[in-house]
């Protein structure tokens, strides 16, 4: 260790420019002295690149952009040279994760914090999102502090005892590093022109970790595509700002053919043209396009990546395989499953070899470490069920790489685990977790929180809506959507993330772990164990089967992946059961009303089984008997029938015994979801309203001769 002086500092940046590298620089004291020193070490520094994240007044002090730590998603898909990230203002970890992958070579990450021994005390700002506040320790912050003191790239500046910082000197003797196209961002390139200028119906879809450049591949295949004969590319992304990269590299490749350049759109000599569009705008006005690119479609609700998947006849997706969206792997995971379904034919590429750094650069690879962005599920050999185990297990005790693959499983099973879910997971202190094991290997894990507990006098306005304390969202969601206070007052064991190895499912695991956890939940004198999830047909089945009941069904989509979150609960205690039962009653009186107004788009298969899981209330008496069969015979139509109709699918057994008819989605549509004919007709459900209404008869007539009794 060497004292340096301020001046050296740009000497530094220089000679890791050179090697293609970049550092953190761990800014360790009170948040004043952090704050002066490094506003004194950017007087050193070229900072035409920096960008502050912190106060705004800090950041106009020294003269540099600034933005909050909750703005940094504005940020992605540009690039940095100096990054000052003020810890004292909050540290969101998914941002921190993110930020860093924009520093080019050479670049410097600033972190303002406290010593590393306070670390696991600090009350981070950015805790009171979350709930964590509530927390006496954190594990995750002194996981992190451990990682970085172990770390001998991290240059730690501290106020020495004669009030200079002291820094180790990085040195290097790599030849210098040029950021250039690499061989495979070429051929990625070439690949996309041939996707855009070839056949209908076989999407793209290229991953790669943050500096790769595949945002510039993009920019440059868009271009290329113009010089090719195309007339329109659109470009869409979480936001324009994430597709600064893309459009410099597209103009650079249109070079003198550009004739008209905006931040949003590049226009050539006779009209064709790269221009971008938000989501929604592009599935709103629906502009005709040859080639739609999607960048960083992690960030895009999943249900929007379908849509656009079938809008335009050659869409290319880009997503990012680590990062602050969840995790591209997660991405690829659960939208493979479209692709498969709705085009076949689908190509991947992906991008390995860094182009804004060199292969091997300390900073990636802290940051890696620091936030598990490489986390991977281990490969487990299938099991018999009687050699698995499954135990209590606490992910903040565990080793480096059982909590990496502990993580990497819940990496794999859900479309996004982030930065921010490994810190809740490990700070949250009414965190409980499992893991299942099979010969020391963990294949199966099970995360779950203890909620509610609320005072009634809060819990009250909790249902009323005028509190929302942090870290509920189960109890809180019963309480104020379904209308139950007791749901907050109550305690509630929910199951945030439940995860199996791919070699291990359909084994039985994940019941077992549920089993463990629900188990536990009784023995600590709970009321209830719970979990909310996007709705899709096959967690219903699994949730269902244990032990498990629908409870809510959320009015809106989740951003996350474009499904209508179903809440399932199963009282554990006595006061629990009953809040259960009126809960569930309540859903099912409110159903028939709800689903055409906010369900009406739900997937049939999904929508049946909701309705065979709620507790049948319906009677007919014999006036509804008799329009059943006058319309079953023909004699009466479909409108006036609808409401017996609608009667008719609550009695008990019946939703049961349409979910196993080929006409399931028929009913649905037109009976539970009041579609109209023409819409039914557009779906291909039916050729008309004479073919539909036939339809409709004849499944009435074969559930009055051989379905449940009425």
């Amino acid at each position: 260790m060497t004292s340096v002086a301020k001046r050296d500092w740009q000497a530094l940046a220089e000679s890791l420019r050179a090697a293609g590298e970049r550092r953190l620089v761990l800014v360790e004291g009170e948040p004043d002295w952090c704050r002066s020193w490094v506003s004194g070490c950017l007087e050193t520094l070229d900072t035409s690149q920096a960008l502050w994240v912190g106060r705004a007044e800090d950041a106009e002090f020294s003269g540099v952009t600034g933005i909050a730590s909750t703005q940094y998603k504005r940020w992605l898909g540009r690039e940095t040279g100096v990054l000052v990230w003020d810890g004292w203002q909050g540290n969101p970890p998914d941002g921190v994760a993110a930020l860093s992958g924009t520093l080019q070579a050479g670049g410097l990450l600033f972190w303002l914090m406290p010593p590393l021994e306070s670390w696991p005390t600090f009350n981070d700002p950015d805790y009171s999102r979350t709930g964590l506040d509530q927390a006496k320790e954190h594990p995750f912050l002194a996981r992190m502090a451990d990682v970085l003191a172990g770390d001998s790239d991290v240059i730690r500046v501290r106020p020495g005892d004669d009030g200079v910082p002291v820094m180790p000197v990085a040195e290097s003797g790599r030849s210098d590093f040029e950021p250039a196209t690499t061989p495979e961002q070429a051929q990625l390139v070439s690949q996309l022109v041939r996707f855009g200028l070839g056949r209908r119906r076989r999407p793209l879809v290229v991953t790669a970790d943050r500096g790769r450049g595949k945002s510039a591949a993009l920019g440059m295949a868009a271009a290329e595509l113009l010089l090719a004969g195309r007339q329109r590319v659109l470009v869409t992304s979480p936001s324009v700002d994430n597709l600064t990269s893309f459009f410099r590299h597209a103009a650079e490749t249109l070079g003198e053919r550009l004739a008209e350049r905006r931040d949003d759109e590049l226009v050539v000599e006779g009209g064709p043209s790269i221009r971008y569009l938000s989501v929604q705008d592009l599935l709103t006005n629906k502009p005709e396009a040859e080639v739609v690119m999607v960048d960083e479609a992690a960030g895009v609700p999943a249900h929007l990546l379908r849509e656009v998947l079938l809008g335009w006849p050659r869409v290319a997706f880009a997503s990012t395989v680590h990062g602050y969206e969840g995790t591209g792997r997660g991405f690829a995971i659960r939208f493979r499953q479209v692709l498969d379904r709705e085009t076949p034919h689908w190509q991947s590429a992906s991008l390995q070899q860094p182009v804004r750094w060199a292969e091997g650069d300390p900073l990636e690879r802290l940051v890696s470490d620091l936030f598990l962005l490489s986390a991977d599920s281990p490969k487990a050999i299938r099991p018999t069920a009687l050699q698995v185990v499954v135990e209590r297990w606490h992910p903040a005790k565990a080793s480096e790489q059982a909590l990496s693959e502990a993580f990497g499983l819940l990496v794999d099973a859900h479309y996004r685990s982030t930065p921010a879910d490994l810190r809740q997971w490990l700070d949250d202190p009414g965190a409980q977790s499992w893991r299942a094991m099979v010969n020391g290997v963990t294949v199966g894990v099970l995360w779950a929180s203890v909620e509610g507990g609320l005072a009634p006098e809060l819990a009250e306005q909790v249902a009323r809506g005028k509190r929302r304390p942090r870290g509920h969202l189960l109890a809180q969601s019963l309480a104020t959507h379904g209308g139950f206070p007791e749901a907050a007052v109550q305690r509630t064991l929910r199951v945030v993330r439940v995860a199996v190895s791919e070699e291990c499912r359909h084994l039985g695991i994940g019941k077992q772990l549920v089993a463990k956890a629900k188990q536990a939940g009784k023995e600590q004198g709970l009321d209830g164990f719970g979990t909310s999830f996007g709705g899709e047909s096959g967690l219903l089945a699994f949730w269902q089967a244990c032990g498990l009941r629908v409870v809510r069904l959320g009015l809106r989509q989740e951003i996350s992946t474009g499904e209508f979150s179903v809440q399932m609960l199963c009282g554990v205690s006595e006061v629990g059961g009953r809040l259960e039962q009126s809960l569930r009653d309540r859903f099912a009186r409110h159903w028939p009303v709800l689903v055409p107004l906010h369900w009406s788009d739900l997937a049939p298969e999904l929508l049946a089984a909701i309705g065979i899981d709620l507790p049948a209330q319906a009677r007919l008496d014999a006036g509804d008997r008799r329009d059943l069969a006058n319309f079953s015979e023909g004699f009466r139509g479909f409108e006036l029938t609808l409401p017996v109709l609608r009667q008719l699918e609550r009695c008990p057994g019946v939703m049961a015994w349409l979910h196993a008819q080929p006409d399931l989605a028929l009913w649905c549509r037109m009976v539970t979801q009041g579609w109209s004919w023409d819409a039914i007709r557009y779906a291909g459900l039916c050729t008309g309203q004479k073919e539909g209404e036939k339809r409709l008869r004849n499944l009435v007539c074969e559930l009055l001769r051989n379905g449940p009794e009425l």
